[in-house]
C-alpha cells in the first residue's frame, strides 16, 4: 500500500511540476503583452515547456535513484 501512495504523489509532482511553469510563463506573456505591446506570449510559453520538461526530468531521476537505492537494500 505505501508503494501506491507513493506513486500517486509521484504523479501529482510530475504533473504540477508541468503545468506550473507553463501557466507562469503564459500568464507573465499575457501581462506583457498587454502592457508593452510586446508579442512574447508563444516563445515564454515554449521556454515553460521546456522548463517543466526539465522538472519533470529531474525529479524522475531522483525516483529512479531513489528506488535503486531501496532495491539495493533489500537485496
Amino acid at each position: 500500500m505505501n508503494k501506491v501512495y507513493k506513486t500517486l504523489v509521484l504523479i501529482s509532482q510530475l504533473g504540477i511540476s508541468m503545468i506550473v511553469p507553463i501557466l507562469l510563463c503564459t500568464i507573465l506573456g499575457v501581462y506583457l503583452a498587454e502592457q508593452f505591446s510586446v508579442h512574447i506570449t508563444i516563445p515564454l510559453i515554449v521556454a515553460g515547456v521546456l522548463a517543466g520538461i526539465r522538472n519533470v526530468y529531474a525529479l524522475v531521476k531522483q525516483a529512479y535513484t531513489n528506488i535503486k537505492a531501496e532495491e539495493d537494500e533489500e537485496s
